[in-house]
């Protein structure tokens, strides 16, 4: 799931629909609401649209994401490319963390190789 945070309210569709190309669930804050910190739940990812945003949702969002290991994704600009952008710069690590863990996961789980599971270990690092 996707939270974004930011944008104009007449994107709020066009957010959803977007995101929904991706197979992705998304909930879109374009205003404050009172309780924002409990709505934004636990997402596997939040974008900030930072151009047309309060710097107090942008604490907020970013301390949520801290607290639930979503990953974290500004963008300057509020467009529809704009998401398209951050979802496909996403999807595309995705792909390269799955097709790096099918060449390294037989020697991982043999523990074979220690060049390649102390690799593998810094690369769950570094996505964590």
């Amino acid at each position: 799931s996707i939270v974004i945070v930011g944008g104009h309210d007449r994107m709020h569709c066009r957010y959803k629909e977007i995101c929904g190309k991706y197979g992705c669930k998304c909930k879109v804050f374009t205003q404050f609401p009172a309780n924002f910190k409990n709505q934004i739940g636990s997402p596997d990812m939040v974008i900030v649209f930072t151009g047309t945003v309060a710097h107090k949702m942008v604490g907020v969002a970013s301390e949520q994401a801290q607290k639930t290991g979503a990953v974290l994704k500004h963008c300057h600009s509020s467009s529809g490319s704009a998401l398209q952008e951050a979802l496909n710069e996403i999807s595309e690590a995705l792909a390269q963390s799955k097709r790096l863990f099918a060449v390294l996961s037989p020697y991982v789980q043999e523990r074979k190789n220690k060049l390649a599971f102390a690799f593998f270990l810094c690369f769950l690092e570094q996505i964590a």
